[in-house]
């Protein structure tokens, strides 16, 4: 994939601006393509801004991701050979709809439903090996101290029964936790029932032994934004230099961009007549799909949302807030597998018309995403302003750098 051929610094340290600049990523497999979308237009506007040559990386204090998110996170943030991002967002669309029938093979014919069904009664949907070749040669060897920004990955260690978040800001004091990119990815993206559990190890600074046992972090976190707001409020906390001008938990001066993948908010395939009678089997594997997964997933992406968007109306800093979600997709568009060339086509038309939609707020009662009636009309005009603020505080931290 072609990057970047400028020397373009580093973002500035926190330190020197006046704001803490993060952008989350949902997981929801090949849905991802969803916000992989958003991402190319961000980075078209801040490109009309700055040049050419900036990339999202260059913007944000801290990228967050879970699940397919984690990939799209290490393909923003991963350094190439002259330590620019080996991806443009541009690149992540392409990657989405050229892998994923590769990533996620599907079975044609009329015995098709039996033969999903029989695999995943023995095992996980997809053996994983080849979205586990990419990752490794995408990513190398390069670990987790080396990307562009800071990184937050959630995962969740089934040995342990614990969540086990990757953070560039922790490799700091458990170099344990300082993986290969690759390692934390296949773990990260490895969603029960569909992709095998992922077990490696590393070594901390002494030479002790970690084993990690790890699986999708979505079962805990499948929107990571208030992981990472979390691992930035750590980090006040602990006096990192590098934001010395704030108060733990002082939302004020966040920039929080959290980008969904999509959701049925309204699903005709469960009720609580049908699943009265559903054991363990039905939970796993009803109407072609993983009831008990999608339950965990969307519950806790939207109670994130919930609370991150009631904390900002609070503190009346909501302008610093965007989340963009399509609560609207249903049947095969909703599946995080399916990746036939017209689902991917139809995605692709979903993520382009989330764009012209108006910006929108999940509704504490109902769930349902309602517009919000602010100054941006639709969530195009809201990325447009929001990449303005990013640029201005790029500016000011190259600005008030130099006359340190």
């Amino acid at each position: 994939m072609e990057g970047s051929k400028s020397n373009i610094n580093q973002i500035q340290a926190p330190t020197y601006g006046n704001l803490i600049t993060i952008l989350s990523i949902d997981g929801g497999g090949i849905r991802g393509i969803i916000p992989a979308i958003i991402l190319s237009f961000l980075e078209s506007e801040l490109q009309k801004l700055d040049g050419e040559d900036v990339r999202i990386a260059d913007y944000f204090d801290v990228i967050a991701g879970t699940n397919t998110g984690s990939l799209v996170a290490a393909m923003l943030t991963a350094p190439d050979e002259i330590k620019r991002p080996l991806f443009t967002a541009k690149d992540i669309k392409s990657f989405y709809l050229v892998e994923s029938p590769k990533i996620f093979p599907q079975y044609g014919g009329i015995l098709a439903p039996i033969m999903r069904m029989a695999r995943a009664l023995w095992g996980p949907k997809y053996d994983g090996k080849y979205l586990h070749k990419l990752i490794r040669e995408y990513l190398g060897n390069l670990r987790l101290h080396q990307t562009l920004t800071n990184m937050v990955i959630p995962t969740f260690d089934m040995k342990r029964l614990h969540p086990t978040i990757f953070s560039s800001y922790e490799v700091k004091r458990k170099s344990f936790l300082n993986a290969q990119l690759s390692d934390i990815c296949i773990g990260a993206t490895a969603a029960p029932t569909y992709l095998p559990s992922h077990y490696f190890e590393t070594k901390d600074d002494e030479g002790d032994v970690r084993e990690f046992h790890l699986i999708d972090g979505g079962v805990a976190a499948n929107n990571p934004a208030l992981i990472a707001i979390g691992e930035v409020t750590k980090e006040v906390h602990k006096g990192n230099p590098d934001y010395l001008p704030y108060k733990p938990m002082d939302y004020r001066k966040l920039l929080l961009i959290s980008l969904g993948t999509g959701s049925a908010k309204v699903d005709e395939r469960y009720s609580a007549k049908g699943a009265r009678k559903w054991g363990v089997l039905e939970w796993l594997l009803s109407s072609g799909s993983t009831p008990l997964v999608d339950v965990f997933m969307q519950s806790s992406a939207d109670m994130v949302d919930i609370h991150i968007s009631e904390v900002f109306q609070a503190l009346r800093s909501e302008s610093n807030y965007l989340r963009i979600e399509d609560d609207t997709l249903s049947g095969t568009l909703s599946s995080a597998d399916v990746s036939t060339k017209e689902n991917l086509g139809d995605l692709i038309k979903r993520g382009e018309r989330l764009l012209k939609k108006p910006v929108s707020r999940g509704n504490l009662e109902t769930g349902v995403f309602e517009a919000v009636g602010n100054g941006d009309r639709t969530n195009e005009d809201a990325l447009r302003r929001f990449a303005k603020l990013l640029s201005d505080e790029r500016r000011l931290r190259e600005s008030r750098s130099l006359h340190m």
